[in-house]
């Protein structure tokens, strides 16, 4: 089980990410987001930022469906998500090395390729492939 502690220690870990300020937690990577805190809107009620729930960016369409029917207990959207490539991920119901794995991703996915062969250098010193 992870939470949003574990979001923002495997997100911070990476080269370059930056947290903006914001009620939950809110991570970028060269002015991109990659994951966040899941903004609730429902009808007539103000916004509620869940730091239970972290959207992540996921690269395109085939991944986000596939993430969506392979795992529906892990992974949900709304219709404000449709076309975007972007999921939400339930922190109570995922590992933090699944976690890290799919922060990694999504910071990979956004960041510039001049960036990249940073996350390389910093997985090769900690004995980890990448």
């Amino acid at each position: 089980m992870a939470d949003a502690t574990d979001v923002r220690r495997l997100a911070l870990a990476l080269p370059h990410a930056v947290e903006i300020d914001s009620h939950g937690f809110d991570f970028r990577v060269a002015d991109k987001g990659f994951v966040w805190s899941y903004p609730e809107r429902r009808p007539g009620r103000p916004r509620v930022i869940r730091t239970d729930i972290a959207v992540l960016y996921v690269g395109d369409e085939a991944e986000k469906q596939a993430l969506l029917l392979g795992e529906p207990d892990l992974f949900f959207t709304t219709s404000a998500y449709d076309g975007l490539a972007l999921v939400m991920v339930r922190l109570s119901a995922v590992t933090v090395d699944r976690l890290d794995e799919l922060v990694t991703d999504a910071w990979r996915m956004r960041a510039p390729d001049h960036l990249l062969a940073d996350l390389d250098k910093d997985l090769a010193g900690r004995g980890m492939s990448s």
